[in-house]
């Protein structure tokens, strides 16, 4: 199989990537960046992109299952408008492209609690994308909604010090299935997604997210 993915640089990509290039169902990984993305793996094929002119790289996503593990936060985007340029413009421009090539599945990690009806910015944000992504022509479709996830080496400040909340909650008993999760163990679910779940539309919530980790694939 071919595997396309972007966000191959976040925390997630990059576990993703190596899951896939461990699995010898993969031939071929490509990962679309916009920097230089260090490997030696004959396997990676690397593609610089500008998000922004889509007209310039959507040729390039043919394949067997496109995955996005794309995401930026309020903090780091710098503003609401910048943060739905990457959250959404560029993830469905992929999306887009991908379904417009023929790619038969596609994995989207999304978060908890999206809904294109909140009134918070980032859940509707995120429930913009779940439902314009769900109107595309695959064959398989498999949005994560996972709670806070574990980065290694994460600078993002509030999300550490609530995920220690949730920890200690844990400890106690308490909100169990709401219980961080490594990046790794979200990779290695989106990789086994396309042989546990069926045609159509999915949405693998919380710790159901650990359940489909541990099977393998077929």
């Amino acid at each position: 199989m071919k595997g396309l993915i972007i966000g191959a640089t976040g925390a997630t990509g990059k576990n993703l990537v190596e899951v896939l290039l461990a699995n010898e169902q993969y031939s071929e990984v490509h990962i679309f960046v916009r920097k230089a993305f260090k490997s030696s793996n004959p396997k990676l094929k690397i593609h610089i992109v500008d998000f922004n002119h889509p007209e310039d790289w959507k040729n390039l996503i043919q394949g067997d299952v496109a995955y996005s593990c794309m995401g930026t936060s309020l903090k780091a985007a710098g503003s609401e408008e910048a943060q739905r340029i990457v959250d959404f413009d560029y993830q469905y421009n992929f999306a887009k492209a991908a379904s417009e090539n023929g790619v038969k599945d596609y994995v989207l990690v999304s978060a908890y609690g999206a809904n294109a009806r909140s009134s918070l910015f980032y859940p509707k944000l995120k429930g913009e994308l779940e439902d314009a992504v769900k109107k595309l022509t695959f064959k398989r479709t498999v949005i994560f909604q996972p709670g806070i996830l574990e980065r290694e080496n994460s600078n993002r400040l509030g999300e550490t010090i609530f995920e220690n909340i949730i920890k200690f909650a844990n400890a106690l008993g308490l909100f169990k299935k709401y219980k961080p999760m490594p990046t790794h163990v979200l990779a290695t679910a989106m990789a086994h997604s396309i042989e546990t779940q069926s045609q159509g539309v999915s949405v693998v919530k919380l710790d159901a997210i650990f359940t489909v980790a541990k099977i393998k694939g077929k």
